[in-house]
């Protein structure tokens, strides 16, 4: 049977509501691994709390203990353009972990990591093209992803600005790494919950609801690939 690793940060909520409770869980690793039955596969679903050290810790989890075949991410963001309204989803197409910066040391750019030829990060390129197919509402974006929440609207345009972002969160490049150097297909879909002028007031306001937007559409997606 396929196996699914699904792995959310923080918006685990989402998941009870939409799920229920798990048949079965497990803790290792300090990670609680919650497992559903579904229709055609198994769903392994980690959360991994905030930050790209906890994402890359907890979708290696998945990958090296449960062998999943397929790792998906879904969450909310921060919009960084006009277009980037609230509760808009869109499936990431490229990440650039914009906090990187070895550029001191090697001729490389701010956010390129070694033994790649850009700053940007694929997720599984097949992947997006069922799932665009399957969605074409989507906004196919790129995601600045760092250790940071970005919350005021000037430091929202200096990362579009700088990396061509539309989005920007916390996880999405440790999770596109992590799967690209195990060559495991990821696929990553997120909802804006705070837009160029919205901070962490708007973020608390709307992080359920747009949690629940972006679960509801990436499980559809799941059951169609």
């Amino acid at each position: 049977m396929k196996r699914i690793g699904m792995m959310v940060a923080v918006e685990i909520e989402a998941v009870l509501s939409k799920y229920g409770q798990p048949e079965r869980c497990e803790e290792c690793c300090g990670f609680e691994v919650m497992k559903y039955d579904c229709k055609g596969y198994e769903l392994l679903i980690v959360k991994s709390g905030e930050g790209e050290i906890a994402a890359a810790a907890a979708t290696q989890h998945l990958i090296s203990k449960y062998g999943v075949n397929l790792i998906v991410n879904f969450g909310v963001v921060g919009g960084l353009t006009p277009e980037m309204s609230k509760a808009k989803t869109c499936i990431v197409e490229r990440v650039v972990h914009y906090q990187f910066d070895i550029s001191e040391i090697d001729p490389v750019k701010v956010g390129q990591h070694s033994g790649y030829d850009d700053i940007y990060i694929y997720p599984d390129a097949e992947l997006f093209k069922k799932a665009v197919a399957l969605h074409p509402e989507l906004k196919a974006v790129t995601c600045a992803s760092g250790d940071r929440f970005v919350g005021k609207a000037e430091d929202k345009i200096k990362l579009h600005e700088d990396f061509d972002a539309d989005i920007c969160e916390m996880e999405a490049a440790a999770v596109a790494l992590t799967c690209d150097r195990s060559g495991i297909p990821c696929l990553i879909l997120k909802t804006v919950s705070d837009g160029i002028t919205g901070g962490a007031e708007e973020f608390i306001a709307d992080v359920d609801r747009s949690a629940d937007i972006c679960l509801e559409i990436t499980d559809r997606i799941i059951n169609s690939i």
